[in-house]
Protein backbone atom coordinates (compact mmCIF):
# COMPACT_ATOMS: atom_id res chain seq x y z
CA UNK A 1 0.00 0.00 0.00
CA UNK A 2 1.13 3.36 -0.78
CA UNK A 3 1.56 5.62 2.08
CA UNK A 4 -0.20 8.85 0.07
CA UNK A 5 -3.06 6.22 0.18
CA UNK A 6 -3.11 5.92 3.63
CA UNK A 7 -5.60 7.09 5.63
CA UNK A 8 -5.37 8.68 8.90
CA UNK A 9 -5.93 6.88 11.58
CA UNK A 10 -6.78 9.49 13.95
CA UNK A 11 -8.91 11.29 11.52
CA UNK A 12 -8.28 14.45 9.40
CA UNK A 13 -5.12 16.64 10.03
CA UNK A 14 -5.80 19.95 10.64
CA UNK A 15 -5.49 22.60 8.29
CA UNK A 16 -2.68 24.20 9.90
CA UNK A 17 -0.38 21.08 9.12
CA UNK A 18 -1.32 20.53 6.00
CA UNK A 19 2.44 21.28 4.95
CA UNK A 20 2.01 20.59 1.65
CA UNK A 21 -1.18 22.47 0.74
CA UNK A 22 0.27 26.01 2.58
CA UNK A 23 3.35 25.88 1.64
CA UNK A 24 1.77 25.20 -2.52
CA UNK A 25 -0.09 27.98 -1.19
CA UNK A 26 2.18 30.36 0.14
CA UNK A 27 4.12 29.89 -2.75
CA UNK A 28 1.51 30.56 -5.46
CA UNK A 29 0.67 34.35 -3.24
CA UNK A 30 3.93 35.06 -3.19
CA UNK A 31 4.37 34.70 -6.94
CA UNK A 32 0.86 36.52 -7.57
CA UNK A 33 1.61 39.41 -4.63
CA UNK A 34 5.42 40.02 -5.91
CA UNK A 35 3.81 39.72 -9.33
CA UNK A 36 1.52 42.20 -8.92
CA UNK A 37 3.77 44.81 -6.88
CA UNK A 38 6.21 45.10 -9.95
CA UNK A 39 3.23 45.80 -12.49
CA UNK A 40 1.55 48.69 -9.84
CA UNK A 41 5.13 50.05 -9.34
CA UNK A 42 6.48 49.94 -13.41
CA UNK A 43 3.28 50.14 -15.84
CA UNK A 44 0.92 53.20 -15.53
CA UNK A 45 -2.49 51.67 -16.09
CA UNK A 46 -2.72 53.52 -19.64
CA UNK A 47 0.44 52.17 -20.82
CA UNK A 48 1.03 48.49 -21.98
CA UNK A 49 4.68 46.38 -22.17
CA UNK A 50 4.54 44.50 -25.85
CA UNK A 51 6.40 41.44 -25.54
CA UNK A 52 5.48 39.75 -28.37
CA UNK A 53 4.13 41.92 -31.15
CA UNK A 54 0.09 41.00 -32.16
CA UNK A 55 0.09 38.40 -29.40
CA UNK A 56 1.10 38.95 -25.64
CA UNK A 57 2.15 42.05 -23.71
CA UNK A 58 2.03 43.23 -20.30
CA UNK A 59 -1.10 45.58 -18.90
CA UNK A 60 -2.32 47.25 -15.66
CA UNK A 61 -5.76 46.48 -15.98
CA UNK A 62 -8.08 46.92 -12.79
CA UNK A 63 -10.63 44.73 -12.71
CA UNK A 64 -13.65 45.36 -10.06
CA UNK A 65 -15.53 42.21 -11.23
CA UNK A 66 -14.64 38.67 -11.49
CA UNK A 67 -13.92 36.62 -14.50
CA UNK A 68 -13.91 37.87 -17.52
CA UNK A 69 -14.90 41.22 -15.64
CA UNK A 70 -18.34 39.74 -14.78
CA UNK A 71 -20.03 41.73 -11.96
CA UNK A 72 -17.94 45.10 -12.32
CA UNK A 73 -17.98 47.19 -9.18
CA UNK A 74 -18.83 44.73 -6.98
CA UNK A 75 -15.11 43.92 -5.65
CA UNK A 76 -15.80 44.10 -1.93
CA UNK A 77 -18.93 41.98 -2.20
CA UNK A 78 -17.05 39.27 -3.96
CA UNK A 79 -14.27 39.29 -1.69
CA UNK A 80 -17.22 38.43 0.91
CA UNK A 81 -17.79 35.29 -1.45
CA UNK A 82 -14.13 34.44 -1.72
CA UNK A 83 -14.02 34.37 2.18
CA UNK A 84 -16.99 32.14 1.93
CA UNK A 85 -15.24 29.61 -0.71
CA UNK A 86 -11.85 30.02 0.97
CA UNK A 87 -13.41 28.54 4.58
CA UNK A 88 -16.03 26.02 2.34
CA UNK A 89 -12.79 24.53 0.77
CA UNK A 90 -10.86 24.19 4.08
CA UNK A 91 -13.52 23.02 5.78
CA UNK A 92 -14.56 20.19 2.96
CA UNK A 93 -11.20 19.85 2.18
CA UNK A 94 -11.30 16.36 2.75
CA UNK A 95 -13.84 16.07 0.06
CA UNK A 96 -11.47 17.06 -2.77
CA UNK A 97 -8.04 13.90 -2.63
CA UNK A 98 -5.60 15.90 -0.59
CA UNK A 99 -4.83 12.28 0.66
CA UNK A 100 -2.53 12.61 -2.81
CA UNK A 101 0.27 14.67 -3.55
CA UNK A 102 -2.10 16.11 -6.94
CA UNK A 103 -4.59 16.26 -4.43
CA UNK A 104 -2.43 18.73 -2.13
CA UNK A 105 -1.26 20.50 -5.13
CA UNK A 106 -4.24 21.54 -6.39
CA UNK A 107 -5.68 22.63 -2.79
CA UNK A 108 -2.67 24.60 -2.40
CA UNK A 109 -2.91 26.53 -5.66
CA UNK A 110 -6.55 27.24 -5.22
CA UNK A 111 -5.88 28.71 -1.61
CA UNK A 112 -3.13 30.79 -2.64
CA UNK A 113 -5.21 32.13 -5.96
CA UNK A 114 -8.11 32.91 -3.98
CA UNK A 115 -6.18 34.74 -0.96
CA UNK A 116 -4.12 36.40 -3.20
CA UNK A 117 -7.05 38.08 -5.08
CA UNK A 118 -8.65 38.31 -1.82
CA UNK A 119 -5.95 40.59 -0.92
CA UNK A 120 -6.08 42.95 -3.96
CA UNK A 121 -9.63 43.31 -3.44
CA UNK A 122 -9.77 44.42 0.18
CA UNK A 123 -6.16 46.59 -0.34
CA UNK A 124 -7.33 48.12 -3.82
CA UNK A 125 -11.33 47.63 -3.77
CA UNK A 126 -9.74 45.81 -7.81
CA UNK A 127 -7.73 43.05 -8.43
CA UNK A 128 -4.76 43.25 -10.74
CA UNK A 129 -4.34 41.82 -14.30
CA UNK A 130 -1.66 41.92 -16.03
CA UNK A 131 -1.15 39.25 -18.19
CA UNK A 132 -3.11 39.76 -21.64
CA UNK A 133 -2.63 37.62 -24.67
CA UNK A 134 -3.81 38.71 -27.95
CA UNK A 135 -4.12 38.67 -31.46
CA UNK A 136 -4.11 42.05 -33.96
CA UNK A 137 -6.59 41.70 -36.39
CA UNK A 138 -6.03 43.52 -40.18
CA UNK A 139 -7.92 46.64 -39.06
CA UNK A 140 -6.06 47.27 -36.45
CA UNK A 141 -7.92 45.89 -33.93
CA UNK A 142 -7.41 43.34 -31.21
CA UNK A 143 -8.80 39.93 -29.83
CA UNK A 144 -7.87 38.58 -27.11
CA UNK A 145 -8.06 36.37 -23.77
CA UNK A 146 -9.37 38.63 -20.65
CA UNK A 147 -6.10 39.59 -19.01
CA UNK A 148 -5.55 37.81 -15.76
CA UNK A 149 -2.49 37.03 -13.27
CA UNK A 150 -0.74 34.65 -11.04
CA UNK A 151 -3.76 34.28 -8.82
CA UNK A 152 -6.31 33.36 -11.51
CA UNK A 153 -4.24 30.70 -12.92
CA UNK A 154 -3.40 28.92 -9.68
CA UNK A 155 -7.36 29.07 -8.89
CA UNK A 156 -7.78 27.77 -12.72
CA UNK A 157 -5.36 25.08 -12.98
CA UNK A 158 -5.84 23.81 -9.34
CA UNK A 159 -9.53 23.24 -10.18
CA UNK A 160 -8.73 21.72 -13.70
CA UNK A 161 -6.24 19.00 -11.59
CA UNK A 162 -9.08 18.10 -9.71
CA UNK A 163 -11.61 17.57 -12.30
CA UNK A 164 -8.71 15.45 -13.83
CA UNK A 165 -8.45 13.63 -10.37
CA UNK A 166 -12.12 13.25 -10.42
CA UNK A 167 -12.00 11.58 -13.74
CA UNK A 168 -9.51 9.86 -13.08
CA UNK A 169 -11.05 7.94 -10.66
CA UNK A 170 -14.13 7.11 -12.15
CA UNK A 171 -12.66 5.84 -14.97
CA UNK A 172 -10.51 3.52 -12.42
CA UNK A 173 -13.62 2.74 -10.63
CA UNK A 174 -15.11 1.93 -14.49
CA UNK A 175 -12.46 -0.45 -15.20
CA UNK A 176 -11.88 -2.44 -12.08
CA UNK A 177 -13.10 -5.62 -13.46
CA UNK A 178 -16.59 -5.34 -12.71
CA UNK A 179 -19.48 -4.47 -14.98
CA UNK A 180 -21.24 -1.55 -13.78
CA UNK A 181 -24.44 -2.66 -15.01
CA UNK A 182 -25.07 -6.69 -14.61
CA UNK A 183 -26.62 -8.47 -17.71
CA UNK A 184 -29.62 -10.09 -17.79
CA UNK A 185 -29.12 -14.04 -18.52
CA UNK A 186 -31.37 -14.98 -21.58
CA UNK A 187 -32.60 -18.49 -21.04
Amino acid sequence: MNSNDATEPNGPVPFLKEKRILLTAALVLLADQLTKLIVINWIDPSQQVIIIEGFFKFVNWHNTGAAWSQFQGKSLQLAGISVIALGALIYWRQQFEIRTPTGKLAMGMLIGGIVGNLIDRVAYQHVVDFIRFYLKQRGGNEIGYPAFNIADMGICVGVGLLFVMAWREQEAEGSDGEDPKPESKEE
